[in-house]
């Protein structure tokens, strides 16, 4: 346990730097417009299905731990992290050529529609460091910590998925 906790530590600047990193460079990413380059809007449904895949990703990772198909879930959950950087890079792509999208809908659906996008927003910043360190966990072999944490981060990054998802749903009818 004592060795575990220690490789875990060295990659504690790591998960620091990217927590931190990530969305300050997504955020930067946002205020940049490329010039002279085709819009990417053909993405959006894209990432939105990047999205969706990752939920069932992380659901069937889940039921492969809890039936105790160790391996499996680690194939899983790698693919999950590859499947987050991938709709990451693809949505900033799409932000940096294309212009924002405006929400239509009118009424109750427009409050409902920002308190989604608003928690999913903030849940994926929240998310980034609880992924890292679980990961980071597995790898050390430090597995009761792992599920520790896991039981956190699991529901948080489904919500972040399957959020995304209703984001992209409620919104699509407005994409010019």
């Amino acid at each position: 346990m004592e060795e575990n906790t220690q490789l875990g530590t060295k990659y504690n600047k790591w998960i620091v730097i990217l927590s931190v990193a990530i969305p300050i460079v997504v955020a930067a990413l946002f205020g940049i417009k490329i010039p002279n380059v085709e819009p990417l809007t053909f993405l959006p449904p894209i990432y939105a299905t990047v999205n969706a895949i990752t939920a069932l990703v992380l659901v069937l990772a889940f039921l492969s731990i809890t039936n105790g198909k160790r391996k499996l879930h680690e194939r899983l959950m790698k693919f999950a992290i590859v499947l987050s950087v991938s709709f990451l890079a693809m949505y900033v792509a799409y932000h940096m050529t294309s212009d924002s999208t405006k929400y239509g809908g009118e009424g109750v659906i427009k409050y409902v529609y920002y308190v989604i996008l608003i928690l999913h927003i903030l849940m994926s910043i929240i998310v980034i460091p609880f992924v890292l360190i679980t990961y980071v966990r597995a790898i050390t072999n430090d597995f009761e910590r792992h599920k520790r944490i896991a039981r956190i981060t699991f529901p948080l990054w489904l919500f972040v998925a399957v959020s995304g998802v209703v984001v992209y749903i409620m919104i699509s009818p407005y994409y010019s």
